[in-house]
């Protein structure tokens, strides 16, 4: 990571736990910080011992919808939302153990990550090579007729981020259309709704 964010970010964030930065010269901390096209969290992915256990406790404990998930995604997992926000469920298995957080580790898209959606990728890939914040580009479900682009890094702890256009991907409901709750006022995907609830069994 370059110079420029471990002053802006990681001595920025000690000084202001320290109490060494008045609020009234906090403006200093954006003097260099361009406009940036997020627009909101997408999802959250999460490895599991069990996705059909996780499945049935943010179904059953928090209200969340069982959604279809792009045929590209080759491995055993489940997507769900709700509320303006996704959850992507990863099963465990020998070969994908949740690590220890590791800020120079593999870049790896399964592992647990945060993702907000982006208006415009090339303007957070510029920002991420500008701060010299080593990064994996890929594009998926190009041969469904609906790409999606995405960015994987990391934070200065070693948590994955992850940018992308998410909204080119329709959410398909397993039935239950009527649970969905979609916050008023919010960017949010779009949902097919060309289905009856009929479809819930």
């Amino acid at each position: 990571m370059g110079e420029a964010c471990k002053d802006a970010c990681g001595g920025g964030r000690a000084a202001v736990e320290e109490g060494l930065v008045d609020p009234a010269d906090s403006a200093k901390l954006y003097e260099d910080v361009p406009p940036m096209p997020l627009m909101a969290l997408n999802h959250i992915s999460r490895l599991c011992k069990s996705v059909d256990a996780s499945v049935r406790f943010y179904v059953k404990a928090l209200g969340f919808v069982l959604i279809h998930r792009p045929p590209a995604l080759n491995f055993s997992g489940a997507w769900l939302f709700n509320y303006g926000v996704g959850i992507h469920l990863v099963q465990r298995d020998d070969a994908r153990k949740a690590p220890d957080v590791n800020p120079g580790g593999k870049l790896d898209p399964m592992d647990n990550h945060i993702s907000f959606q982006c208006e415009d990728m090339g303007v957070m890939e510029k920002r991420l090579k500008e701060m010299k914040i080593r990064y994996m580009k890929r594009t998926i479900n190009e041969e469904e007729g609906s790409p999606i682009d995405q960015l994987f890094f990391k934070d200065p702890d070693g948590f994955m981020i992850e940018i992308c256009n998410c909204e080119n991907l329709e959410l398909v409901p397993a039935g239950a259309l009527g649970r969905l709750r979609l916050p008023r006022g919010r960017h949010n995907p779009p949902v097919r709704m060309d289905f009856s609830d009929d479809d819930d069994e």
